[in-house]
């Protein structure tokens, strides 16, 4: 592999202007608000799993629309409210099997593992959540469904889901609900800015080579997929570019990063042909926290530091919770 954008130095100081809706603010309050009058309460059932040093549970509450959202949910043997990390799932993969992840709960935790609409049937062990709406004509992939209008978009249905899913956190009984925080990788991580940005009590903000920022740079210089799904879009679609990229504009990591005032950890990975570096480094040099920090991987590509990431932040959040 090769560095696949910026060198260091550029990237720490790249800040570009990205478009910003006039009614960024407006579109999102209508939609949170919509999802939460049509919410349904939440249900936790235990889980069936060989894991029984930690309480796993399977947990079901309302996201966009009142959909039915699944996630796991796995934490220490303590009725003590604990702080809580609420993770979103890369592209394609979906909640896979209960006591799968075990890392947050082990250091203290109380996870929550949040499915994917649509999607776990990429790689991992699988998803249960479906999307059920539908979308005009799109390319194979979840990047373009619904691309025509923010109203149908997909991210607009996921990120919406996120949100609710802090909701949800805060409510449970064994949660401090001044302590949830957010964290992921890749599409995980990107969602996990919307979620930080667009919810006020979230604790802290952890994206792990966040996908799904500075879009109109990712879809022209991207080499690998999924960015490549709105390539191939517009190769067909002519005459929908200024339109596509409006749409995209509600969803731009970049403009969810300047509403960010918490605490908030970053990873980029410098040889990542799936996640461009200087996307990362557009959104996280817009935060307007005054507490926030990136880690940079000079030789990795879209792994980026993997368990090493996970270790610095665990470090990371212990010192602020």
């Amino acid at each position: 592999m090769a560095l696949t954008d910026l060198p260091l130095d550029e990237l720490e100081v790249f800040r570009p202007d990205v478009d910003e809706p006039a009614d960024f603010d407006a579109f999102w309050q209508r939609t949170l608000g919509e999802a939460r009058e049509a919410a349904a309460p939440a249900t936790l059932r235990p889980a069936d799993t060989p894991v029984n040093q930690l309480v796993v549970e399977d947990l079901e509450f309302s996201g966009f629309g009142g959909d039915p959202i699944r996630a796991w949910v796995t934490r220490p043997r303590t009725e003590e409210p604990l702080p809580a990390i609420v993770e979103y799932i890369g592209y394609g993969g979906g909640r896979g099997i209960p006591g799968e992840r075990l890392q947050w709960a082990s250091a203290g935790y109380v996870h929550v593992l949040m499915d994917t609409r649509g999607q776990g049937a990429n790689w991992g062990s699988g998803g249960d959540t479906p999307d059920p709406h539908g979308s005009a004509s799109a390319a194979t992939g979840f990047m373009t469904r619904g691309i025509e209008s923010p109203e149908t978009y997909y991210y607009r249905r996921l990120f919406t889901d996120a949100v609710r899913a802090v909701d949800t956190t805060r409510e449970l009984p064994f949660v401090r609900p001044d302590r949830v925080s957010v964290t992921g990788a890749s599409q995980g991580g990107g969602i996990s800015i919307a979620a930080g940005a667009l919810h006020p009590d979230v604790f802290a903000v952890m994206p792990d080579v966040p996908f799904l920022c500075f879009f109109r740079r990712s879809v022209e210089r991207t080499p690998d997929h999924p960015y490549a799904e709105i390539e191939r879009y517009l190769a067909v679609h002519r005459d929908r570019v200024a339109q596509v990229f409006e749409t995209l504009s509600y969803f731009d990591g970049v403009n969810f990063a300047r509403r960010i005032r918490q605490p908030a950890l970053f990873s980029a990975a410098l040889m990542d042909g799936i996640v461009l570096p200087s996307s990362v480094y557009a959104a996280y040099n817009h935060l307007a926290s005054t507490d926030a920090e990136i880690e940079p991987y000079l030789f990795n590509g879209h792994e980026g530091g993997q368990i090493a990431q996970w270790v610095r932040q665990a470090r990371w959040l212990a010192e602020r919770v």
